[in-house]
């Protein structure tokens, strides 16, 4: 069966249809909890707005404030991923389906760990040269989707899952994301505002192509 870029594209518009508002309402909270929140701790911690501006580095506090945030947010981060597939799946997801992974700490501990160990492991191999880094990159790209799914897979399981379900659809993957490219463009025309249907537009694709390539590798294993 052959996974077509157009055809992933149309259904996650299809998929996206009636719920644009949703998708724009989570990328600009997303937008506020991952980039304003921060910058407003270093304010307070600075003293102010104006000693914030004036002030030539950031106090070693703010830092360590922003970081521990920024490793909180990681399971929100995963929960916008489940979002999405959920929409591709017609399963009619509220805002606060990304939330709900930290109803359970385990699984909050478990997403903040598989993500520290991929980018671990992305940065170790990027070491070597850029491109096995993004070739590593898109090789565990559907490892949050596939903890959604699975969520007994251990975190090497899920990273080591994601690199088996990838064979073969590596470059496919590159294209869908370098298709985007050119509403990106767009996007900082329009300063940035584009961006909030955009990014909903690439995250549903990405869990349309997961959901497409496990339907195929599982009708594969079938017959």
């Amino acid at each position: 069966m052959n996974l077509s870029i157009s055809e992933i594209k149309r259904q996650a518009k299809l998929s996206l249809k009636g719920k644009w508002g949703l998708g724009v309402l989570l990328t600009f909270i997303v937008f506020l909890l991952n980039l304003l929140l921060p910058t407003v701790i270093e304010m307070i911690m600075s003293g102010g707005p104006a000693e914030w501006i004036n002030q030539e580095n950031t106090p070693a506090g703010a830092n360590i404030v922003s970081t521990i945030i920024s490793i909180a947010l990681i399971p929100f981060t995963i929960g916008v991923y489940w979002f999405y597939l959920a929409i591709v799946r017609g399963n009619n997801p509220e805002i606060s389906y990304a939330f709900s992974i930290y109803k359970n700490g385990k699984t909050s501990f478990k997403m903040i760990g598989v993500s520290i160990l991929q980018g671990i492991f992305v940065f170790l191999w990027s070491l070597l040269l850029l491109i096995p880094g993004i070739i590593k990159s898109i090789a565990y790209s559907q490892t949050y989707f596939l903890l959604r799914d699975h969520p007994e897979y251990s975190v090497l399981e899920a990273i080591t899952e994601s690199r088996r379900r990838m064979n073969g659809y590596k470059w496919k993957y590159f294209l869908l994301g370098l298709s985007f490219i050119g509403w990106g463009i767009l996007c900082l025309f329009t300063l940035g505002i584009g961006f909030l249907w955009l990014v909903p537009y690439v995250s549903t694709a990405l869990a349309a192509f997961y959901n497409e390539i496990i339907d195929i590798q599982d009708k594969d294993i079938e017959y």
